[in-house]
């Protein structure tokens, strides 16, 4: 932001007319309604007076547009569009949160609260950005707008980006990737986390984003004939039947197009399904809604035939956020794949216009729908707030945003999971007695460990044993928030009763040796048999994992005095100093000895070099190579930057939630250094295929092969192969060589070399 001048007369009058169209957009605003948002315009319109943002408009158009979004692409009321307009004042002016209470209520005062961002001082191993987000993400459990109006806030920031530096850009990329994105699909607003995704995509990739925007451009005049003549006969069809309809299409994101071509490594001309075409018709209230979605898909498939495998069937089962429609994939003229989704007015308007819409719908008596469990589950999980912000963030991410599977217990009822659920989840999920105490299970008839991972439609049966309890290792592969707080809670009231036998022991020894227990004694027994606190010692004699071998004579022998004595030689103190000062100086002396060993010579095979010829550490996570677009974050004391591709997934989080550490980086031009690079290979095995492989790799191309794994069954190879590559463009020449090779079906680079075993 910065400070200027008053608004110009063009600017005053822009400012008019955008205020008396979020007046006459809003819904059923009566005249006090209108009055009340008038009033909260000139409030803002004063805090900001003045101050312009970084594209030079006034400050009080960016309100205004969040505020505009709010009513028209969310469908908020009064108190939140007052809200939207004053929701940077308590931030950037001189006001508080109790001077919007006292003009506005407590309502839009609570609202603006939880928008304002957390100030003050922080421990410096916390993320501010974090805390931010725990602040706001809370806010599910008390009123959902707050995190309404923030997707309408950081909708309109995204586009206005390009005026803000190219760190501020990745880092609110970096943000909207991991968080902003994916809750806005949670929440069932579509076309808000399409635009979400494209525009984090313009700055994160911004060749890719160009290069497929300009083809999804000439693709859509090309592809006018095409549609409709797919349409045509569909449209004759449903009107012959009588069905009142809406036939539309529609290209795909750019995002969902530069995803697909990443996860299957093809070429923009490759991905076969780039638009949908949508029937959204009127429902007869004499028949199910579902049953008519099957019947016009009964009706078209007449005309085109199905790819059965990519039917998606969201009327019988909706997901979570409540989307409802019926998704099939049919055979268009000329062998063109073409995807056609199929939904009522109702489930439309859900899927446009998100969780408003479900409120809208639902009907007095009606019992919860998919986003209100949703919520529930999430007031469930959090009602706490005793971790980390950073851990908070994570877990809501993790285990709230993710895709969903739909498994069946032995008597076929469904149950939903996040993706990437375990046994030992869905054990959790049914009851928390028999996630303690579960051993194995049946998955589709078949043994499997606890950690054995579900796919949707497995059929699970957990088996048990009372003898069975949880144990630690369990929190490393369970994905589910319930399953990890289960078995935190378990863990907890496990140690809490062995420390308790364990108190009882220790007790019970000294009274044999007629010593009381105290502090004291308990200090040196805690340093006679090494243990961290007095709470460890119980605990783990309590579970028999320590025995108190010797212990006449180690508690006669370790004195606090003997440990001050030895101590105060080694660190050079002369008289008697207290046990716990010297153990602090201690603990400082080994932290200063582990840091001067940490912050050694970085290996040179694991660094390159980049603008003004600082040393730069590869992320062993994506592994990228010259010619890939970065994005460096430094460690926790500044001394050495880690690199990344800006497409990897860990960067994007350390964007969202450390931006502080972003730098900038930027590829120096030379040739004398190599690069890691992994190539997944596929294709007819045939004698002589290998030969073939290395020939060209090795001798032709002069590239250094690392490592080389292949296998060969049915007649099909497929493997990895590592080699050495000085850029990113050696890479494509070398890939596009092989592909060349007879035989050969795919070429691929691995982006993420570190999550496979090579």
């Amino acid at each position: 932001m910065q400070t200027s001048s008053s608004q110009t007369s063009g600017e005053k009058r822009q400012i008019k007319r955008q205020l008396e169209e979020l007046l006459s957009s809003c819904p059923d605003c009566s005249e006090e309604a209108v009055a009340r948002i008038r009033k909260a315009f000139d409030f803002a319109n004063h805090a900001h007076m003045g101050v312009r943002r970084k594209s030079g408009e006034p400050y009080i158009i960016h309100p205004l547009s969040v505020a505009m979004i709010a009513v028209k692409e969310i469908g908020l009321g009064e108190d939140a569009i007052c809200a939207a307009l004053l929701h940077d004042v308590v931030e950037d002016a001189d006001f508080t949160v109790e001077d919007i209470r006292f003009s506005f209520g407590d309502k839009v005062a609570e609202l603006v609260d939880g928008l304002t961002k957390i100030d003050g001082v922080f421990d410096k191993t916390q993320s501010k950005q974090a805390e931010n987000f725990k602040k706001i993400l809370f806010t599910l459990i008390t009123d959902i707008n707050v995190i309404l109006i923030k997707l309408a806030d950081r909708l309109h920031n995204m586009r206005t980006l390009d005026a803000m530096s190219e760190k501020k850009q990745l880092q609110i990329a970096g943000e909207t990737f991991y968080l902003f994105a994916p809750l806005a699909e949670r929440l069932g607003f579509y076309e808000i986390k399409s635009e979400l995704e494209d525009l984090s995509l313009k700055y994160y990739e911004p060749a890719a984003y160009r290069d497929i925007r300009e083809k999804i451009d000439r693709k859509a005049a090309e592809s006018e004939t095409f549609i409709n003549d797919f349409e045509t006969p569909i449209i004759a069809k449903l009107r012959e039947a009588e069905i009142e309809f809406v036939i539309s299409s529609r290209f795909k994101s750019v995002y969902s197009i530069w995803r697909k071509m990443q996860t299957k490594n093809v070429p923009f001309n490759e991905v076969y399904d780039l638009f949908a075409i949508r029937i959204v018709f009127k429902p007869n209230s004499n028949l199910p809604e579902r049953t008519q979605c099957w019947a016009i898909y009964s009706l078209i498939t007449e005309i085109y035939r199905p790819k059965l495998e990519r039917l998606r069937d969201w009327v019988g089962t909706p997901k979570a956020n409540g989307y409802e429609a019926l998704h099939c994939t049919l055979m268009g003229p000329g062998g063109v794949w073409v995807e056609v989704q199929i939904k009522t007015e109702r489930m439309d308007d859900i899927a446009e216009r998100g969780i408003a819409a479900h409120w809208k719908y639902k009907t007095e008596g009606q019992s919860k729908n998919e986003f209100d469990n949703w919520l529930q589950q999430v007031r469930e999980n959090f009602m706490t707030n005793d971790e980390s912000a950073e851990t908070f963030v994570t877990r809501f991410k993790t285990s709230l945003l993710q895709p969903e599977i739909y498994v069946f217990t032995p008597k076929g009822e469904q149950r939903k999971l996040p993706k990437g659920s375990t046994v030992l989840d869905f054990a959790y999920d049914i009851h928390t007695h028999i996630g303690n105490h579960a051993i194995a299970a049946k998955v589709n008839y078949k043994l499997v460990p606890l950690n054995h991972v579900l796919k949707s439609t497995d059929q699970v049966e957990i088996i048990t044993t009372r003898s069975q309890k949880p144990k630690k290792e369990w929190i490393d592969f369970v994905t589910t928030v319930k399953a990890k707080n289960m078995i935190k809670t378990a863990l907890k009231s496990e140690v809490k009763e062995h420390g308790k036998k364990g108190r009882e022991i220790i007790d019970r020894k000294l009274a044999e040796l007629g010593i009381q227990p105290s502090a004291r004694t308990y200090r040196k027994l805690i340093d006679a048999y090494r243990q961290t606190n007095k709470e460890e010692m119980f605990s783990n004699v309590g579970a028999g994992l320590l025995i108190l071998d010797d212990f006449n004579k180690k508690i006669r022998e370790n004195t606090p005095q003997k440990w001050v004595q030895y101590w105060g030689m080694q660190l050079g103190f002369s008289g008697r100093s207290k046990i716990s000062n010297l153990r602090k100086i201690v603990e400082e002396r080994q932290q200063q000895q582990q840091i001067s060993e940490k912050t050694g010579k970085i290996d040179t095979k694991s660094t390159y070099l980049l603008k003004d010829d600082l040393s730069y550490k590869i992320a062993e996570c994506c592994k990228p190579i010259p010619g890939d677009e970065i994005i460096g974050f430094t460690d926790s004391e500044a001394s050495t930057i880690t690199v990344h591709k800006r497409k990897c997934e860990t960067a994007m989080k350390l964007a969202a939630q450390h931006a502080e550490k972003i730098v900038n980086a930027q590829w120096s031009v030379h040739k004398i250094l190599s690069f890691l690079a992994v190539l997944e290979i596929r294709g007819i095995d045939r004698i002589g295929i290998l030969k073939d492989l290395t020939d060209i790799i090795a001798d032709r191309l002069s590239v250094n092969i690392r490592k080389l794994n292949i296998e060969s069954h049915d007649g099909i190879f497929e493997g990895y192969i590592e080699l050495y590559v000085h850029d990113l463009d050696d890479l494509n020449k070398l890939i596009s060589a092989v592909q060349q090779i007879k035989g050969m079906d795919s070429v691929k680079r691995v982006e993420n070399p570190s999550s496979r075993e090579l």
